[in-house]
């Protein structure tokens, strides 16, 4: 039983850091790089950097590319402008 309890504690510890790690790396480098490559087509990309950084902070993920993939990233798909539009590029 004693294993069984040890395994089971450290596979919670080793959960809980990787989802603390990503909380943390949603600072400036993990989202500027990611914004980056969201937004390098992007007509106003000033623009878009700024709001895809906001989102970043905000939901902690941005969809992979450079447009859609929305589904990977719940937070950012979900988000409404007054308009009831996508709120984030």
């Amino acid at each position: 039983m004693k294993p069984f309890v040890s395994t089971f504690v450290l596979v919670t510890l080793i959960l809980l850091s990787s989802s603390l790690l990503q909380i943390i790396m949603a600072g400036s480098s993990f989202c500027d790089s990611k914004c980056a490559a969201r937004c390098l087509k992007a007509g106003l990309q000033d623009r878009c950097l700024k709001y895809c950084e906001i989102c970043c902070e905000e939901c902690h993920c941005v969809p992979f590319g450079m447009y859609g993939h929305k589904d990977e990233c719940p937070c950012y798909r979900d988000k409404k402008n007054s308009k009831g539009e996508p709120k984030w590029p």
